[in-house]
């Protein structure tokens, strides 16, 4: 008779900073998340992040439905930390200057 192993190793790895990604890769948690709830599936992930391997993202799917409100709440506080990071740079001086560099350029070509 087989016998089964009664857990999985979750390939998940959390940087210094508190960024999970793929272990392995530089993929995010919260990229596979964000594809996974658009209604992507783990073959689609793969085609789209070939640094992933489709045994990885199964298991990194599996987690998240297991622990869904804790990952979640991690995506949504990374998406607010990115937010205020974007408007940090965005109401710098130097930073209109430039984005009115391009758009001029832009509307001469």
């Amino acid at each position: 008779m087989m016998e089964l192993t009664a857990t999985m190793a979750i390939p998940l790895a959390a940087s210094e900073e508190g960024v999970i990604r793929v272990a392995g890769t530089r993929v995010r948690l919260d990229t596979v998340v964000y594809a996974f709830n658009e209604g992507y599936t783990a073959e689609e992930i793969v085609t789209q992040y070939p640094a992933l391997d489709l045994t990885d993202v199964y298991a990194v799917i599996a987690y998240y439905l297991g622990h869904r409100a804790t990952i979640d709440d991690y995506v949504a506080e990374r998406a607010e930390k990115a937010a205020a990071l974007r408007h940090g740079i965005e109401t710098k001086p130097e930073y209109q200057a430039f984005r009115q560099q391009l758009l001029q350029r832009r509307a001469s070509l």
